[in-house]
């Protein structure tokens, strides 16, 4: 049997989960199937490359020099793989925007742009809750541009591989009901609400802990959070059952009303990122211009939010910068 890179990733595996039964479920294999398999890999490489105990497997010295090989096989393989889709994908005869974003109003208006501007470009579009798997369809060449988030001053994700422009810096806001007490104010302390439940839509980002940490400060800790998804996040907010976190661009909806927190203890940066070495790179300039303009929009649509801008000239659209 000749040694094959999906060898060399079940090694990988077991050696990671540190016992068959865990690097079984990690690969979907069953475990006999896993254990036939490392003979087989075992046998084409001379001897044994873990030795089993109570506790689960440890690799031998040949195991050892066989992980270290794969450390430096497996990701000039997988970048190999990444340049050739971003060299292919290069060379496609129909141009295209392929925009990849979490769930938010700015996706929406940067592909509304974008069609209008270049009408005879396909515009294209793949969204998920995490970040870090946005980021990741751009490293593969996948995606052209990502549209995300980063909490804070936290790094945006794959800060190594992309290049990265700041498009816009909002406060998040508190969604209440129209019917809530605190509904008529301009702006909420976050310790008024600290018997509240409260709803956010799901992320791989730092934002959870960031506001724990706020709320800590404020004197309390939140009641329960549910994660869920946009419209339920609403849902949950119109019928009293919740107070909800959304960026301070949230698009009006009905029964729903958007409140500043005070001192804006925290805030969204909007980000665009793409490749380096991609034919992206050659169209960054107006696609960040866009996705800035887009954000412009938004924010002229919240009226709580214009108010509030007012007074703060330090958020909102950012002038290009890079920061990864």
């Amino acid at each position: 049997m000749d040694l094959e890179l999906r060898h060399l990733k079940t090694i990988r595996a077991i050696a990671d989960a540190g016992s068959l039964t865990r690097a079984a479920t990690a690969l979907g294999l069953a475990q006999p199937a896993l254990s036939a398999q490392l003979k087989r890999i075992e046998r084409a490489l001379g001897g044994a490359l873990f030795t089993r105990g109570r506790f689960g497997v440890r690799p031998t010295a040949l195991g050892e020099l066989v992980l270290d090989r794969a450390c430096v096989l497996l990701p000039a393989v997988r970048e190999l793989q990444e340049e050739a889709v971003r060299f292919a994908r290069a060379w496609e005869g129909m141009p295209r925007f392929r925009l990849g974003g979490t769930h938010g109003p700015l996706l929406g208006g940067l592909v509304d742009r974008l069609a209008k501007s270049h009408p005879q470009v396909a515009v294209t579009t793949r969204t998920s809750w995490s970040e870090r798997e946005i980021a990741a369809l751009v490293v593969e060449g996948r995606v052209d541009f990502a549209l995300v988030g980063a909490c804070g001053e936290s790094p945006p994700p794959a800060a190594d591989r992309l290049v990265w422009r700041e498009i816009a810096v909002d406060p998040v806001f508190v969604m209440l009901g129209r019917d809530h007490p605190l509904a008529e104010r301009r702006e909420v302390e976050l310790a008024e609400l600290a018997r509240e439940s409260w709803t956010d839509v799901p992320g791989d980002g730092c934002f959870a802990d960031c506001f724990a940490a706020v709320c800590a400060r404020a004197g309390f800790t939140p009641v329960r959070v549910y994660e869920t998804d946009t419209a339920s996040c609403v849902h949950l907010v119109q019928v009293g059952r919740a107070v909800g976190l959304c960026r301070a661009t949230f698009p009006p909806a009905p029964g729903v009303v958007t409140r500043p927190l005070a001192g804006a203890p925290l805030h969204w940066r909007h980000l665009v990122g793409w490749h380096p070495g991609s034919s992206a790179a050659g169209v960054a300039g107006p696609v960040v211009a866009q996705a800035r303009a887009a954000h412009t929009e938004a924010a002229a649509r919240s009226t709580s939010y214009t108010r509030w801008l007012a007074d703060h000239p330090g958020f909102g659209a950012t002038s290009p910068a890079a920061v990864g």
